[in-house]
């Protein structure tokens, strides 16, 4: 017997049918069905507008996008289909701009290309006609399973898009497009050993193809292989030295082996050459941010908007550097942008993100918290996160990995005692812990690391959101040799981060899922528990827009749902790990900096260092969010925040339940 979801994934396909055979009443009078008992189903929304549009009922079909457009402002194909029936009602600069939306959102929408090129012609706009027309060109090109898998892509069906994108690739084994759209799968869910593998043999089978090469530099930079996506994009530049796309990939490149002299140069030639550059101006502000030269940082960012003055990043930008006050006349700006319906679904995330800070700084925390809120509401429509699957997922830690699996597997991986790991939730103070840490001359502070992640990932097999993952059950069947092999593949990945220091932190926050994983390649590695009080915690976390990952934090069950498995989990290692793992309460370091530095420093079997203390005069470069805050000396304002927030944060609290 079929359950609800079966039951409407049937009568959608029903009336996607009767769409298709062109009996438009019966399949608009089946949606309804659907939209009775699910008026959000956006499958049932768009499949309604489109019949209402070849029925000719225009108006109505415009008043069911809009229903849509609220419940998924990121669908591309609704843009589409609200240009198809402006342009079928004669409203062509309302078509014009939808087409622009629906491409921007999804840039596999033939039909919106299309739309967009007759629009230009006709209105004797040339130039961009061409362009347009080429992307139209290059995806009619293209073999129609892979325009399904760039669009499955696009509207986030990742399991879907590859399946199909693997099924192609077995008939057309050199198929470069083929292959690069399947790098780009593994990119997107950190498999990137399969995707280096791939574009790889891509670059064998057409060394010439620049678009391959730029993939494969992309890839190596996110494996940390550093020197080698330098040598990359050195290749590129030689091939197109005018190319400034390249010029700047080198760039990017440099900044990542610690060139920033080399970087800034570019950067500063680049704005010369094209000047009101958004994405240029951000980016240079980033590197400029990274090491410490804030006033500059600022100053790159607010040309980046002033480029394009509904560049969101831009403005988020400047908030997350925690130390920045908006003028009146950029808070008028973004308040203007980001209720206007012309401005994307990103953009729109940022500038809510910016102006919730920009208030809560004003102690304006009603307006604060509807800002923080909207964007997290969102953001949180770009993905298929669900705290009820995390949960599960969690949970198999606790069912699989136990006294008896440590017990099998003591001391079979690599003896290494180089890494520490710094684990938790983001905002419980890792970054303080990594500087603190950093400060020592015997230690040296790298990135959040996506390795173990993405081993974890390679373990767990390809399983669809409803399947359970090999992971982390097929732990116990590694065998010696194997266990040693990913510990030694670990410490060689990561050495491009190490200079001459004996230890370096990891301090990928997540990590705290996979400390099984951890010690058992990793026995000798040490392990920091970074927390925080939950309220404070949760809070912070859901008024960060993150740069990627952590989907648990757009909702305020969501991530008090995943604080209360991580305390979990984490009380888990506790009872059959004793004593292997340090927790650092944040709170604690703030009251007593002395005391649990050198609770540190004891744990880490590392000599007392006085710059441990005056951490904050460190000098290094640092990339999270809390990049201003650490180099300052220990501050006490911000533990209870969140109290500012209270009459909203009722969801948060029954998440939570008695961890309060």
């Amino acid at each position: 017997m079929m359950n609800n979801k079966e039951q409407i994934e049937v009568a959608l396909e029903e009336a996607r049918s009767l769409l298709v055979n062109s009996r438009l009443v019966e399949a608009e009078k089946k949606t309804e069905v659907i939209l009775e008992q699910y008026p959000e189903n956006g499958k049932a929304l768009y499949i309604k507008a489109v019949c209402q549009r070849y029925l000719n009922r225009l108006e109505e079909a415009l008043a069911t996008l809009r229903q849509l457009k609220k419940i998924r402002p990121g669908y591309g194909r609704a843009f589409q289909e609200e240009g198809h029936v402006c342009m079928a009602a004669g409203f062509t600069s309302q078509a014009l701009y939808a087409y622009r939306h629906a491409v921007s959102l999804n840039n596999s929408l033939i039909a919106s290309w299309a739309g967009l090129t007759k629009i230009h012609t006709k209105q004797g706009n040339h130039d961009n006609a061409k362009i347009t027309n080429t992307e139209y060109e290059k995806l009619k090109a293209l073999p129609d399973e892979l325009l399904s898998v760039r669009n499955m892509i696009s509207e986030g069906h990742s399991y879907d898009a590859e399946q199909l994108c693997r099924q192609f690739l077995q008939k057309n084994k050199k198929n470069v497009e083929g292959m690069r759209l399947l790098a780009s799968l593994g990119v997107a869910a950190d498999v990137l050993d399969d995707a280096e593998f791939l574009l790889e043999k891509a670059l064998e089978f057409e060394p010439e193809n620049n678009f391959a090469r730029h993939d494969y530099m992309v890839v190596l930079y996110r494996r940390q292989k550093y020197k080698q996506s330098l040598e990359q994009a050195k290749i590129l530049i030689k091939k197109e030295p005018s190319n400034l796309k390249y010029k700047i990939a080198f760039a990017n490149q440099s900044i990542a082996v610690g060139d920033y002299k080399t970087a800034l140069n570019i950067y500063e030639k680049a704005n010369k050459i094209t000047p009101n550059d958004p994405e240029l101006r951000l980016v240079h502000g980033h590197a400029l941010k990274t090491i410490g030269k804030k006033d500059e940082a600022i100053e790159a960012y607010r040309k980046a908007y002033a480029a394009r003055n509904d560049f969101g990043d831009a403005y988020w930008s400047m908030a997350n550097l925690k130390t920045y006050e908006f003028t009146d006349q950029e808070v008028n700006l973004m308040t203007e942008k980001e209720a206007m319906s012309a401005t994307v679904a990103t953009n729109r995330i940022h500038l809510c993100f910016a102006l919730g800070k920009h208030y809560e700084d004003q102690k304006q925390f009603k307006k604060s918290f509807y800002y923080y809120e909207r964007g997290n509401t969102l953001q949180k429509t770009n993905h298929n996160y669900t705290k009820e699957n995390m949960t599960k997922i969690l949970a198999l830690q606790q069912a699989h990995c136990n006294v008896d699996l440590f017990n099998a597997k003591h001391n079979q991986g690599h003896l290494d005692s180089a890494p520490i790991f710094i684990v938790g939730l983001p905002r419980a103070g890792s970054t303080l812990l990594e500087q603190i840490l950093a400060s020592h001359s015997q230690v040296e502070g790298t990135l959040e690391l996506p390795n173990i992640p993405a081993l974890a990932y390679k373990l767990a097999g390809r399983k669809t959101i409803n399947q359970t993952p090999d992971y982390p059950a097929n732990l116990s069947t590694l065998d010696p040799e194997k266990l040693k092999a990913f510990g030694e593949n670990y410490i060689e990945e990561t050495r491009i981060h190490r200079k001459k220091a004996p230890y370096f932190i990891d301090k990928m926050p997540n990590n705290f899922r996979h400390i099984a994983l951890i010690r058992l390649i990793l026995p000798n590695a040490k392990i920091i528990d970074a927390r925080r009080e939950p309220m404070a915690c949760c809070f912070s976390g859901f008024k960060q827009l993150f740069a990627s990952g952590q989907q648990f934090s757009y909702g305020l069950e969501e991530i008090g749902t995943y604080y209360r498995d991580y305390v979990k989990v984490m009380d888990h290692w506790d009872e059959i790990l004793p004593g292997k793992i340090l927790r650092v309460q944040y709170e604690n370091v703030v009251a007593n900096l002395d005391r649990e530095v050198h609770r540190i420093l004891d744990y880490c079997e590392l000599p007392f260092e006085e710059n441990c203390i005056n951490f904050h005069q460190t000098k290094r470069n640092v990339r999270t969010p809390s990049s201003e805050q650490v180099r300052q000396p220990i501050y006490k304002s911000g533990l209870e925040q969140w109290k500012n927030y209270e009459p909203w944060l009722q969801p948060l609290k029954n998440a939570l339940g008695d961890l309060v």
